[in-house]
């Protein structure tokens, strides 16, 4: 870590606080990041604030012996804190087995070091709440841990949660049903999944428009699906967290902001089996009904450890995604691709202004992939790309072309600029670069011969 970037973060007394703002300019002049609008948006991401009062689940009833029940006691313990005007809830060193933990407005449910949450098997102690499945509203059983128009709110400590628990209840990809749902016209309370037959998997953690949030620290083991997953939330910050790619089963991206605004990720170790980060913001006609999209987005000092893209923008990107930044990644394993654009004419949506700076390492495929027609769906709904900015990044493996960006004859992609970037290790040195506006390539080189 470089000494114009740090995380310094304090928990004095149980408060919460931030010994510097996270990722603010240093009182030199040089920025902590190459853009004065990612700075800003740094400056601008409220971080929750909580009371110096702890509540131990220990004196609620909670018993760490990888057996009891204790979803029960937990909630005691998070209702209590919130009652009193907030403060951490603190689950100490052991196994707790629980169903469904529900945040509440001024919580921070705080995990030692050595603390483990155990969701269980037990279906019925996940309740139905309001959530998007692939993009779509819908009433499905609560993720592991949730929260529904709370604010000032936290998971942190050094503990883990793991989902292997869950694994008898929570699966099934029954898409198609909602669709036909939303094709009828029915709202998004009554498009009620557990019952009906049909089986689609809960996330892991997931804040639902909520205020200020904060993920700081702990680790993911275990997923069935989408690991972290703010849902038209604002002020979220993802600090310090790690998950686990050796336990990840297919399709369990590490982080999905989805309809977001204002959502800093930092010195995480994101481990998937899919997407690193996928940016979404809903499907199809129910994401147009909700029209929100993601945006003002900063993603610095990670390492990408996944299967897919590091950077994602869709298949889900309906409401539009726009205002991206990423900084000094470093891409590992099997990751397909640096930055991955995907939509089509029935999805629509745009991803605008997404920016890379500082991005290294293999790419089994490219650098960078742009594509309008993904899996071939067709509609009246063009999508918009661009512009895309990567700037002193390098590869030392890309398995095809280090860049494909494409766009359509209808809407072409408005501006892809590299600069200061050395790709080797290129399988394929002819790019495929299609319907591109305002194409640069300053000072780079691939194989070692400039573009």
């Amino acid at each position: 870590m470089d000494g114009r970037f740090s995380r310094r973060w304090l928990i004095k007394g149980g408060l919460v606080v931030a010994a510097s703002p996270l990722l603010a300019p240093t009182a030199s002049a040089a920025p902590v990041l190459p853009w004065p609008a990612a700075n800003d948006i740094v400056a601008r991401t409220k971080r929750p604030v909580f009371p110096d009062r702890r509540f131990s689940i220990l004196d609620f009833g909670a018993k760490g012996d990888g057996k009891t029940d204790n979803t029960v006691a937990i909630k005691k313990a998070i209702d209590a804190a919130n009652a009193r005007g907030g403060g951490h809830v603190v689950v100490p060193k052991g196994t707790f087995v629980t169903g469904a933990v529900y945040l509440k407005s001024n919580v921070d449910l705080h995990l030692s070091a050595g603390a483990v949450l155990a969701f269980g098997s037990d279906a019925s102690k996940f309740p139905n709440v309001l959530t998007r499945y692939e993009g779509i509203e819908c009433v499905n059983r609560s993720p592991m841990i949730y929260a529904y128009r709370e604010s000032n709110i936290a998971v942190t400590g050094k503990g883990t949660l793991d989902a292997a628990g869950t694994a008898s209840w929570n699966k099934g990809k029954d898409r198609e049903y909602l669709e036909a749902l939303v094709a009828e016209g029915i709202p998004p309370e009554k498009r009620i999944v557990p019952g009906s037959g049909h089986t689609m998997r809960s996330t892991f953690v997931e804040p639902y428009s909520c205020d200020t949030v904060l993920i700081q620290g702990i680790a993911l083991k275990n997923p069935m699906f989408w690991q972290l997953h703010p849902t038209l939330c604002r002020n979220v910050t993802i600090d310090g967290v790690r998950t686990d790619a050796s336990t990840a089963r297919s399709n369990t991206d590490a982080c999905d902001p989805e309809s977001c605004d204002h959502v800093v990720i930092v010195n995480s170790h994101l481990g998937a089996h899919d997407d690193n980060i996928a940016l979404k913001a809903g499907r199809d006609d129910d994401g147009r009904r909700v029209g929100v999209p993601c945006r003002n987005i900063v993603v610095a000092k990670c390492v990408m450890d996944g299967n897919w893209g590091a950077i994602t923008c869709g298949i889900e990107q309906t409401g539009g995604i726009r205002d991206v930044y990423a900084y000094d990644l470093t891409v590992t394993g099997e990751t397909k691709y640096g930055l991955y654009v995907k939509s089509n004419t029935l999805r629509g949506g745009f991803t605008e202004n997404v920016n890379l700076h500082g991005v290294s390492g293999t790419f089994v495929r490219s650098v960078a992939y742009v594509l309008p027609d993904y899996n071939g769906q067709t509609g009246p709904n063009v999508p918009r790309f661009g512009p895309f900015t990567i700037s002193h990044s390098t590869s030392t493996r890309c398995g095809q072309a280090a860049f494909n960006v494409r766009g359509l004859p209808n809407s072409h992609v408005r501006g892809l600029r590299v600069s200061e970037c050395r790709f080797d290790g290129v399988a394929n040195t002819e790019n495929v670069l299609k319907h591109v506006d305002d194409l640069r390539f300053e000072n780079t080189t691939i194989n070692g011969r400039p573009v």
